[in-house]
């Protein structure tokens, strides 16, 4: 992070005043506290949570209303904290730990409103709650593939902590998971996490069309989550069978996929965004 002067104001936040990498543009800087209004909450922050979609934040690459606003923008869009003060017709208490997924995460403290907070059991590892918002996500992901139990999932980037929720989502569901890695880790056990089979791309001897109708029986996909993008989704969407999904939740490639419109008329596929 380059060094800034730090400003004689009320708590630390991790900030930016320019769109850009976050190693080039984030830094440490002093900011006002928060002020709460009817229906916020103040929370003293006790851990935060980096993911991707932070880094699209800072990048300036989600449309309004989610753009940073300069000077100062705070960083960070999901965490816990702990309930210092609240406004008019809030029922929350103070002292309560919740979690949230919104804006201003990394700073001393956040002004949330009530509606975005999931209060949390008094003893509940902080740790953990400021993660909460993967398994809400993957649980949302799974429920918008609308894949049924016996039917096939195939989900990109499988090693990812939001795929590896959906695998164990899919399994108490009865849901066959094809997960896609670039290539075999031993330290993590994907099967042991619900995932019916492992497509590691690093050894494909034949193509991916080819290797999923052989995993499926040749049934084909009923839903894809591709948090990745690129070459390897088109591939994957020519195994759906008719009527199949594919949920966008991510885009670490930075290539695109080709699709023509046959491919949509054929089979019925209907493509949507988390």
């Amino acid at each position: 992070m380059p060094d800034r002067p730090l400003l004689e104001t009320a708590m630390k936040a991790v900030v930016f005043d320019a769109i850009g990498s976050p190693q080039d543009v984030l830094y440490l800087g002093d900011m006002p506290m928060p002020r709460i209004g009817d229906g916020e909450v103040l929370l003293r922050m006790v851990s935060a949570s980096i993911n991707p979609g932070d880094f699209l934040f800072i990048q300036n690459l989600y449309p309004e209303p989610k753009k940073p606003h300069f000077p100062r923008q705070i960083a960070g869009n999901h965490g816990a904290g702990i309930v210092e003060a609240v406004g008019a017709n809030v029922a929350l208490k103070p002292g309560t730990l919740v979690a949230f997924s919104y804006y201003n995460s990394w700073a001393e403290y956040a002004a949330v409103p009530a509606a975005w907070l999931i209060p949390l059991p008094a003893g509940y590892p902080v740790e953990r709650a400021g993660q909460m918002v993967n398994p809400i996500t993957a649980w949302d992901l799974l429920a918008d593939s609308r894949v049924q139990p016996g039917q096939w999932l195939a989900v990109t980037a499988g090693y990812s902590s939001i795929s590896t929720m959906v695998m164990q989502f899919a399994q108490r569901r009865g849901i066959n998971v094809i997960a896609l890695v670039r290539r075999s880790r031993d330290r993590l056990d994907l099967k042991g996490l619900g995932a019916t089979a492992i497509l590691d791309l690093s050894s494909l001897k034949v193509g991916i069309r080819e290797a999923v109708m052989d995993m499926t029986d040749g049934a084909g996909l009923n839903g894809i989550i591709d948090n990745v993008g690129g070459p390897v989704s088109g591939e994957l969407i020519r195994t759906l069978a008719m009527g199949g999904q594919m949920v966008v939740n991510g885009g670490m490639s930075t290539e695109r996929f080709e699709l023509h419109n046959f491919d949509v008329l054929l089979s019925g596929l209907e493509i949507r965004a988390n």
